[in-house]
């Protein structure tokens, strides 16, 4: 199956990521963390009153430059009080929900490593993963983050692979079909594989 022939978007196209955005209830060291651990500027601040319905906080929005034109906001509720659940479970639950930026090298990789490291940030060993090396840590709220290097460049093979895995994964997990395995979802896919291949001749 080549890659033109995977199903496209059709209609408008996304051109990327302005920005994701979190409340935090440490305004200040969330501040300290994202400009001054990190070096992100902070390029755009909103301060609000009387936004929305009767019972919306007043607020603080506050914008740090990513690159590429993307940016990491956060709110500020002001007179709020802390929510325990804010940053999500723990363990690896916790981690499934994160914020994930791009290193432009290896060796960039591993100078954000050592800066985290050195700014006392308790951050991962470098993980590798399929086409990616990575490294994990949390910000001063819970968050997880992740900067990330792909080793490699994904290709139309990677795509093709992608799709037949999701169509063995819908066949075997969707539609309440009991207690199945992931050895279920790759013998499922290994058939779709072999159909193909046996069309292909």
């Amino acid at each position: 199956m080549a890659n033109e022939s995977l199903p496209g978007p059709s209609g408008p196209r996304l051109a990327g990521v302005d920005h994701v955005a979190f409340a935090t209830w440490k305004p200040v060291e969330t501040v300290n963390f994202y400009r001054d651990v990190m070096g992100l500027r902070l390029i755009h601040a909103i301060s609000a009153k009387g936004w929305g319905r009767t019972d919306h906080p007043d607020f603080l929005h506050f914008f740090f430059d990513t690159g590429q034109g993307s940016t990491i906001a956060f709110f500020y509720y002001v007179g709020t009080k802390p929510r325990e659940d804010m940053a999500g479970p723990r363990g690896y639950l916790g981690m499934a929900r994160h914020l994930a930026w791009i290193a432009e090298s290896e060796a960039d990789l591993l100078a954000w490593h050592r800066r985290l490291e050195t700014q006392g940030v308790s951050v991962s060993e470098v993980v590798e993963h399929e086409a990616l090396k990575s490294i994990y840590f949390r910000d001063p709220n819970g968050y997880p983050l992740e900067i990330t290097w792909k080793a490699r460049t994904l290709t139309a093979a990677d795509a093709e692979d992608a799709a037949l895995t999701i169509a063995a994964m819908i066949d075997t997990f969707g539609g309440g079909s009991g207690e199945r395995t992931i050895e279920d979802m790759w013998r499922r896919k290994g058939e779709k594989v072999r159909a193909q291949a046996a069309q292909a001749k």
